[in-house]
């Protein structure tokens, strides 16, 4: 079977609405047409990865297990409206603060692009047909350094304030619905 394209995700902003370092699962609150759009990209036979930055466990202000708790209310509330998310994949570093099991320099925070490279690797993914969708530059850079060619910056969350820091082959979008209306309008 030969790879297949992968749906990179930003969670804060992205899917949910942003909330500045969530550790309460109940605090979790989809973007209105996110399950819709991943839906309908996973049914257009995308593999659907989130990436997200988690420096709120290097701070200390959330858990590992607080994140899968997390993750756990967003796949129950993903299904609720017949969607589902294939892999998560987290980034507790940050690079100057929290323990010194969190605090260092990896390749898994975004810019870089380990998490990407990474989720490939264990999903057999194509990168050179996938897409990243995310509210903050790290996000786009991370899949411009993975080879992803589709980029797209959503208003939601952060992006609006970013806008203006595209690069040429970069999209600016409203939400997460209209980014995967223009992947599956160019498949």
């Amino acid at each position: 079977m030969s790879p297949r394209p992968g749906l990179f995700l930003d969670r804060d902003g992205t899917i949910n609405v942003e909330v500045d370092y969530l550790s309460n699962p109940d605090d979790l609150q989809l973007i209105p047409g996110a399950a819709a759009a991943i839906r309908r990209a996973r049914d257009a036979g995308f593999v659907v990865i989130v990436v997200t930055n988690q420096s709120g466990i290097a701070r200390g202000i959330l858990t590992p297990l607080d994140l899968a708790a997390i993750h756990a209310r967003l796949d129950n509330m993903l299904a609720a409206e017949g969607a589902e998310v294939d892999d998560y994949f987290a980034c507790p570093h940050h690079p100057e603060i929290g323990s010194e099991t969190y605090r260092k320099t990896c390749d898994c925070r975004k810019p870089s692009p380990g998490m990407l490279i990474e989720a490939a690797e264990k999903h057999d993914l194509d990168l050179s047909r996938s897409a990243i969708v995310g509210d903050s530059m790290r996000d786009l850079k991370a899949g411009r350094r993975a080879g992803i060619p589709a980029r797209y910056l959503v208003a939601t969350g952060k992006g609006m304030s970013k806008k203006d820091e595209l690069e040429a082959d970069d999209h600016f979008v409203a939400d997460i619905g209209e980014a995967i209306d223009r992947i599956l309008g160019s498949k």
